[in-house]
């Protein structure tokens, strides 16, 4: 189910800055596991999000040609 006061804009800011973590490698490998997990959860919800809105989209235009 899709947490309705989630934010892809937020979601790619938090995905970027932690890159900017891991490339750093300035912390230790307990950290990096959790950053990578955040990241892949980020990305999951993120990837769910466009496949929503391009769905409403196409949605949207099939409703205009009617």
């Amino acid at each position: 189910m899709e947490n309705k006061t989630f934010s892809y804009d937020k979601a790619i800011a938090r995905i970027e800055e932690i890159v900017e973590i891991l490339e750093s490698g300035e912390k230790g490998m307990d950290e990096l596991s959790a950053l990578v997990k955040e990241a892949s959860q980020l990305v999951k919800q993120c990837k769910g999000k466009l496949r929503m809105t391009e769905e409403e989209i196409s949605q949207a235009l099939k409703e205009t040609e009617e």
